[in-house]
C-alpha cells in the first residue's frame, strides 16, 4: 500500500495566485473588490485573507514577494493616500501651498476637501508617516492660523521671491483670484499686525514686510457740546456786569460772548426778563447762579 500526501493549502494558494494574475493582466491593477469572483473562484475573499495573513505576520516572504510582483496593495488606505498625495503635489506646484480651498481639485481629485479632512484634530494620529509626507511638500500645510491667510501669503511670497528689498504690491494685484495687494495693505495696518500670531509676523518679516507707522494722534477738537440758552445768558450777564458793574440791562440789549471758542449773540435784556417771569420753575442751582451775580429776585 502506498500513500500520496497532497498539500491542499498550497494548492489553494496557487489557485488564488493564478486567479489574481489573470485579474491583473486584464485590469492592470491588483485592487480586487471583496465580492469579486474570477470565474467561480472567490478572488476578492482570497485577496482579503492574504492581507490579513500579511498583517498578522503569518505569510512567508516568498509568497509576499510573489504577490507584490503582481501589484498587491497591502493597505488600500496607504494607496489612496499616495494617489491623493500626487494630486496635492500637482496643486502645490501651481499654487505654492497646500492650504487649498475645499472646492479645489487637482488631477481630477477633490484635493481641497481631502486636505481639509486631514487637518481635522486627530486625523493623522495613527499615520505619522502621512503627516511627514505632507510636511515634506509644504511645511505650512496645516498652519495654526486660517488656511485663507496662508494662501494669500504663499502668493505674496512667490511674487516677491526674486525682488531685492521690500516689493510694492498694490491693491488690485490679483493672483489666483485673490487680491494680494489689498490683503497685504490690511496686514500692515498697526492694529491688524498686532493681532497676528508670532508665526504670521515672522513669515511676513521674512519677505521684508513691516507694519505701517502708527498715525499721529489728532489734536483734540474744541468742544462742540451744545451750550444751553441759560448758560449763554449767565455767561453774557457775567461779562456785562464785569464791564459795566451793573446787572440792570436794557430789554433791547444784545451781548456778544465767546464760549469754548465760539461767539454767541445773546439777547440779554430779553433773557433776564423771561427768566424772572419763569423763576418759579428754575432749579435751585440756577437760582443760586443768578443770585450770585446780584439779581435780588433770584435770592
Amino acid at each position: 500500500m502506498s500513500f500520496n500526501v497532497i498539500d491542499t493549502e498550497k494548492q489553494d494558494w496557487a489557485r488564488g495566485w493564478a486567479a489574481l494574475k489573470k485579474f491583473t493582466e486584464c485590469e492592470l491593477h491588483a485592487r480586487v473588490p471583496y465580492g469579486h469572483k474570477e470565474g467561480a473562484y472567490p478572488l476578492g475573499q482570497w485577496v482579503a485573507e492574504q492581507r490579513r495573513a500579511y498583517g498578522a505576520g503569518q505569510m512567508s516572504g516568498l509568497r509576499a514577494r510573489r504577490l507584490e510582483k503582481l501589484g498587491m496593495v497591502w493597505s488600500l488606505a496607504d494607496e489612496r493616500f499616495q494617489e491623493n498625495l500626487q494630486a496635492a503635489k500637482a496643486y502645490h506646484e501651481e499654487h505654492w501651498t497646500l492650504c487649498a480651498p475645499r472646492t479645489a481639485t487637482a488631477l481630477d481629485r477633490p484635493i481641497g476637501q481631502w486636505l481639509s479632512n486631514l487637518r481635522r484634530p486627530g486625523a493623522l494620529d495613527d499615520h505619522p508617516e502621512w503627516e511627514a509626507a505632507l510636511q515634506a511638500v509644504d511645511e505650512d500645510w496645516n498652519p495654526q492660523w486660517p488656511a485663507g491667510w496662508q494662501r494669500h501669503f504663499a502668493a505674496l511670497r512667490e511674487l516677491v521671491r526674486d525682488e531685492e528689498g521690500p516689493a510694492e504690491v498694490l491693491p488690485g494685484f490679483t493672483v489666483h483670484g485673490m487680491d494680494v495687494g489689498k490683503w497685504l495693505a490690511k496686514q500692515r495696518k498697526p492694529e491688524v499686525w498686532a493681532a497676528l500670531a508670532d508665526g504670521q509676523r515672522e513669515r511676513l518679516e521674512a519677505v521684508d514686510v513691516a507694519p505701517l507707522a502708527p498715525e499721529p494722534e489728532t489734536p483734540a477738537k474744541p468742544s462742540t457740546a451744545t451750550v444751553s440758552a441759560f448758560e449763554r445768558g449767565v455767561a453774557a450777564l457775567t461779562q456785562y456786569k464785569a464791564r459795566t458793574g451793573s446787572v440792570t440791562v436794557p430789554r433791547s440789549h444784545v451781548e456778544t460772548v465767546a464760549i469754548d471758542g465760539q461767539e454767541h449773540a445773546v439777547k440779554l435784556g430779553v433773557f433776564l426778563s423771561n427768566t424772572k417771569t419763569r423763576r418759579a420753575k428754575l432749579t435751585a442751582d440756577r437760582l443760586q447762579a443768578l443770585a450770585a451775580l446780584g439779581l435780588e429776585w433770584a435770592a
